[in-house]
Formats: structure tokens, sequence, C-alpha cells
């Protein structure tokens, strides 16, 4: 859910919008240096974009992602002239987690393309985000199954609702509020090495006996399954959702324990 719908601009296109947004960041960035908070570029900037006239500018523009009785909300920097989207930051270097950040706005906003600009260097240090599938795209993925489960079906559904790409955290975030919330699902479980105590480990539970988790690897990798197989064995869970979501797969593993179970504590 966005407040305006967004365009897909071309290379081009963008292109004339930062022409002109860099311009006035270059600018902030001589008036106010390079060691002002990541609010104050941000109002000076957007202060500047609109007496130049390139309004609307929209700060903390709002896009809302929901489903059945979730809803979570993200908020993005700038949007300059209802078409190009900014983020901000005020970092050492830009990192792949920026990237990362930043493509989720831009796959929720349906937009092709946006830009990082961080004002904390010496010089101005920007770059281009490009997405790399429209709405449309998104939602034309395979599901990889090995059972049928109750948990199963509301992983499916939700992807079918929202299409793949988002960032991991969100789709977590929603299957846990989905079941009943951190409380009800996050559980610390005793770990065992034969007889031998280990302490607790965290585990998500879809179900008393069953925990889940959540990738979004390129694709499905034996080593990974069996370093989880490994997880698993050491815990009192009898079974392990592994939920892989790739761009173009949905894949669901269900992993067994291979040592004798014990069981799981009930509070």
């Amino acid at each position: 859910h966005s407040p305006i719908s967004l365009p897909r601009l071309t290379a081009d296109e963008m292109k004339v919008i930062d022409y002109e947004v860099m311009k006035h960041a270059y600018a902030a960035h001589r008036a106010l240096g390079r060691l002002c908070d990541e609010s104050i570029y941000h109002t000076d900037l957007a202060e500047r974009l609109a007496a130049a006239g390139l309004g609307p500018i929209h700060r903390e523009f709002p896009l809302t992602v929901s489903f059945r009785g979730f809803s979570h909300s993200y908020f993005v920097d700038l949007v300059v002239a209802n078409r190009a989207i900014y983020e901000l930051k005020t970092h050492t270097s830009l990192t792949p987690a920026h990237d990362a950040q930043l493509l989720n706005y831009l796959l929720l906003a349906n937009a092709a393309r946006g830009k990082l600009i961080n004002f904390r260097p010496s010089s101005v240090d920007s770059r281009f985000v490009n997405a790399p599938l429209d709405a449309p795209g998104r939602h034309r993925f395979a599901v990889h199954r090995d059972c049928d489960n109750p948990f199963i079906s509301l992983v499916i559904d939700l992807l079918s609702d929202w299409g793949t790409g988002l960032e991991t955290a969100l789709y977590l975030r929603a299957f846990i509020d989905l079941l009943g919330g951190e409380a009800s699902v996050a559980r610390q479980l005793p770990m065992f090495r034969a007889d031998v105590p280990l302490g607790n480990q965290r585990f998500l539970l879809a179900a008393p006996d069953t925990a889940f988790i959540v990738t979004s690897l390129g694709s499905v990798e034996s080593s990974h399954c069996h370093h989880l197989r490994r997880l698993l064995d050491p815990s009192p869970i009898s079974r392990l959702f592994w939920v892989n979501i790739a761009l173009h797969d949905l894949t669901i593993t269900t992993i067994h324990r291979s040592t004798s179970l014990k069981s799981i504590p009930t509070s």
C-alpha cells in the first residue's frame, strides 16, 4: 500500500532527475560538512529540492505491507517529484545492507530504480540500486514442497499475495505474528550431546514439535540442509521446516531428527 503510484523509471529518466538532486546534495554537503546527523541532511536536502521547484517532495514516504491480521510499515527517506526514491545515509561507507534496504523499498513500491546518498565521507558518495523484477515478475515462482501442513499452506498463501524478493526479516516477522507472536513462537530449548547438557538454543515453532527457519538463498544447498539437521539432532524438536524464498522458487524442505527424541519442556 502506497499513498501514490510511483512510475517505473527508465535509466535515462532517473538520470535526468538525479542530475538535479545531486547538485543540491553536493551543495548541502558543502554547507554542512560531513559530521551532521542524518536528519539534518534530510531536512536540508528536502528544503533545497522544494525551493528549486523539484516538488512535490515526500519525506518519510510510507510503504505498508499487510496480510490477514499482519501489517508492517516502512518509511522511505525521500520521494522526489512523485517519481524517484532516495535513501540518505551518514555512514563511513555504503554497504550491501544499505543496497538491500533500498531494494526492499523499490520492490514494495514496484519502482525500478532508486539511489543511496551518503553524506559522511569527505565527499558525497552515492550509487544507484535497480530492482530486478516488477510486481508481476515477483509473483511468478514455482513451489517445491515435500508434504502438506497448515504452516506450509500459510507460507504459500503469503508468498502468493506478496511475491518473492522482499527482505527475509519481513517474511519471518509475518510468520511469527500470524502464528501467535514472539511469546508463543520463540522458545529456548535444551540441547544435548548424548546425555551432556549443552545449554539452550532458540527455535521458532510452527507447532509444539516442529520448528521452522526462513532463508533467501539463491538455491537450496545440500550443505545447508546438512547443517540444519546437525542443529536439529541435539534438540528435542522432531522436525524442522526449511523455507527458502528465492526469486523464482519457493522451496519448503522437511528435515527430521535422526536421533532419539527428547520431550519438549512445557515451560
